[in-house]
């Protein structure tokens, strides 16, 4: 993963505006295991260029990654590049796999990941 855009948080406070009572940045994107290939984005009006925090509950973890598009709620955000036909991983499971390439900070969704099965 590119560590100027993808880091793990350091220090009390993260990039975003708001933190929580344990002094953790408030989430942009929850991810479960380290392995993830994409995150869910947990908010609304995540837009182009902005710094988001994450969250790996497995580590307990705050990562950072900057959005290359907008992202409604509850799609998935691409936390390293992933190239056509690579598999996707979500939660620590097989999702489906890429059919096109997405950018680190990309929109994953119907348009670029696509079930195995058929």
């Amino acid at each position: 993963m590119d560590s100027e855009v993808l880091a793990k948080e350091t220090g009390p406070r993260g990039a975003g505006s708001g933190v929580t009572e344990s002094g953790k940045p408030i989430p942009h994107f929850l991810v479960h295991n380290p392995k993830d290939s994409v995150g869910v984005v947990v908010v609304e009006d995540v837009t182009a260029g902005m710094t988001l925090n994450g969250w790996v509950t497995d580590t307990d973890e705050t990562i950072h990654v900057v959005a290359k598009d907008d992202i409604p709620l509850g799609h998935k955000v691409a936390l390293r590049d992933i190239a056509e036909g690579e598999t996707i991983l979500k939660y620590g499971h097989d999702i489906g796999k890429a059919v096109a390439a997405i950018p680190q900070g990309g929109h994953a969704h119907v348009h670029n990941v696509k079930t195995k099965r058929w």
